[in-house]
């Protein structure tokens, strides 16, 4: 499980760098170890004179940035803090169109006694809920454009990745979530036909 998260974390880093090649994979885990040599004629290893190298001391990893308030991601943050947040008709204030279309459906479906539209752990990508393991693996990434954002949220529940993407346009001076699209479910909230 442990490897796993490494490397849903190392991925998560390579997504937040833009970087794809085999020379920046290689820069994130070090150089490949150096290929040994077969065969009988192969000479013995150089023995290192050299004084040993003084190296500096191991630092801590680096702690998460503060959220800003008012961020994006602070927009988004409260929605893993009090699971399916999303669903309660008090924070539409948070949301506007496509997806606060797609919720007043789904309150009106949920209000005439017909049932539900949407999941209750829509955040969390519909799997199960486990919020320590949540709370322990749960990263994210802010990219604002202008009025428009993105926030990717990444965790690991029960060793399965997941990766949501939060859309938000800045409206009247605030984030609004306009959209929430899952990356490993391939959904998004602005399909739904809640009718």
């Amino acid at each position: 499980m442990l490897r796993r998260l490494v490397l849903a974390l190392s991925s998560l880093s390579m997504l937040a760098a833009g970087l794809n090649g085999g020379a920046c994979a290689q820069g994130l885990f070090g150089a490949p170890p150096p290929k040994a040599s077969s065969g009988d004629n192969a000479s013995p290893p150089a023995v290192d004179t050299s004084p040993p190298a003084v190296t500096a001391p191991e630092s801590k990893p680096a702690e998460p940035a503060p959220i800003l308030p008012g961020s994006p991601t602070a927009v988004v943050k409260p929605f893993y803090e009090h699971l399916g947040l999303e669903l309660d008709p008090a924070q539409r204030k948070n949301f506007v169109d496509p997806a606060k279309t797609v919720l007043d459906k789904s309150d009106a479906l949920r209000a005439s006694g017909q049932g539900e539209c949407l999941d209750p752990n829509m955040a969390l990508d519909n799997a199960d809920y486990d919020k320590l393991a949540i709370d322990r693996s749960l990263r994210t990434i802010e990219a604002v454009n202008g009025d428009q954002a993105k926030v990717v949220v990444a965790f690991v529940v029960e060793g399965h990745q997941h990766r949501l993407e939060w859309k938000l346009k800045k409206v009247g001076g605030d984030w609004k979530v306009s959209d929430l699209l899952s990356v490993t479910g391939e959904w998004a909230l602005s399909q739904y036909q809640c009718e």
